[in-house]
């Protein structure tokens, strides 16, 4: 019997030894990354359903690269840079997600499967009981993508490559999904993954910066007076139907996104429950579930350690942060032209995070004041930033692409 040899049986721990030492360091980072992605989410400091399926894929799939033909390294898991016809022919019956990433993720579907199911969850009404407000605490709030955009390219990256990133501060994340695929498809990964894991901005540091920036008793002002006019399921159903038509006529190039969403609010209006059950629970859930996993495995050291990758990481806090910053300039800006009634705070729930963001400030609110409600502003504002975030995308893509 031949002896045998540790290389061929060990290969993950082979790989890491003969690897060039920053991506040995890298994978090991990552996989460490990975454990506590894992913890934040099962202590649901982080979103779980996101969180815990990308950190298993990440700690996964930087464990398991391996030699393959011509003592390559790879994986089983996933190649998002294959291009060649042939070859994806080949490597979707040898990667197990690769058909997942291929007819999902370079196509779009998974963006406009999560914008379904968010979709049903929506109640407009609360965007439609404020109009003005909702719109211009939407916008202050999308002053991260604006900053950064020409911050990007002083950075030296293109107009498109710019744009991408940018959409982080719209915080969210089936958007800088589309839009990096459509833009800047060579930097869709990396931006992709910076793009999620920032999200957790949104969970650790929006409630310190509110509490540095926003004294308790203004902090504790409740809004649970203003009920505003009631807004009938007849009515949400002809907003959705009119938003939805007016814009993809403005922007074709996000109409399946557009469609998505508003597919999802109009099956909610229309007292749908098995396909409202379907989109809100199976698609979300599902889609959910598979985009953490494949964000996860996309992970690998050789993909994400690039120079580049250093400068999408800076940009994507950036964006967050003065996102937030926008959003409490223009909640500031109520609060004075209000006599005081409003609670500027309701401008962090613009970063259109839904609904986290508004549960955010709300939570933050009656740490102030147990009985100060401002979920339903909260709420408004942030169905309006999932709109506006999509249409300043559309309007990227219509004019780099």
């Amino acid at each position: 019997m031949e002896s045998i040899n540790f290389v061929d049986v060990f290969q993950g721990v082979a790989t890491l030894v003969a690897a060039e030492p920053q991506i040995m360091l890298g994978r090991i980072f990552l996989m460490l990354l990975g454990f506590l992605l894992i913890y934040l989410g099962s202590r649901n400091v982080l979103e779980p359903l996101l969180m815990i399926p990308m950190g298993m894929g990440m700690s996964s799939v930087n464990a398991a690269v391996m030699f393959l033909e011509g003592g390559k390294p790879g994986t089983l898991f996933v190649d998002p840079l294959i291009t060649d016809p042939l070859q994806l022919i080949n490597i979707l019956q040898i990667d197990w997600l690769q058909p997942i990433y291929t007819l999902t993720f370079s196509n779009g579907l998974i963006a406009c499967l999560v914008f379904m199911g968010i979709g049903v969850l929506l109640d407009v009404g609360y965007v439609m009981a404020r109009p003005f407000q909702s719109m211009f605490i939407a916008l202050f709030a999308e002053l991260g993508t604006f900053v950064v955009f020409p911050f990007a390219i002083g950075l030296g990256l293109t107009a498109p490559e710019a744009a991408s990133v940018a959409t982080i501060g719209g915080a969210d994340g089936p958007m800088v999904l589309f839009t990096s695929l459509v833009l800047a498809k060579h930097l869709f990964v990396s931006i992709t993954v910076v793009g999620y894991l920032y999200l957790g901005l949104t969970y650790g540091v929006y409630p310190y910066m509110i509490k540095w920036l926003v004294p308790k008793h203004i902090r504790g002002i409740s809004m649970a007076a203003d009920q505003g006019p009631k807004i009938s399921r007849s009515q949400k159903l002809i907003f959705a139907v009119v938003a939805c038509t007016l814009l993809c006529l403005l922007f074709p190039v996000a109409a399946p996104l557009f469609f998505s969403l508003f597919v999802g609010v109009a099956v909610r209006e229309s007292g749908l429950e098995n396909f409202a059950k379907l989109l809100g629970e199976t698609f979300l859930y599902g889609a959910t579930f598979f985009l953490g996993l494949t964000l996860g495995v996309l992970c690998e050291a050789n993909t994400l350690l690039d120079p580049t990758v250093l400068k999408l990481l800076l940009l994507g806090m950036l964006a967050l942060g003065v996102s937030a910053l926008g959003g409490l300039a223009g909640g500031y800006i109520l609060y004075f032209w209000s006599g005081g009634k409003f609670n500027p705070i309701v401008g962090v729930a613009g970063v259109s995070c839904v609904p986290t963001t508004a549960k955010i400030v709300q939570k933050v609110a009656m740490a102030a004041n147990p009985s100060a409600i401002i979920m339903p502003h909260a709420l408004g504002a942030s169905i309006s930033g999932v709109i506006t975030s999509a249409i300043i995308a559309a309007t990227f893509i219509s004019v780099l692409r």
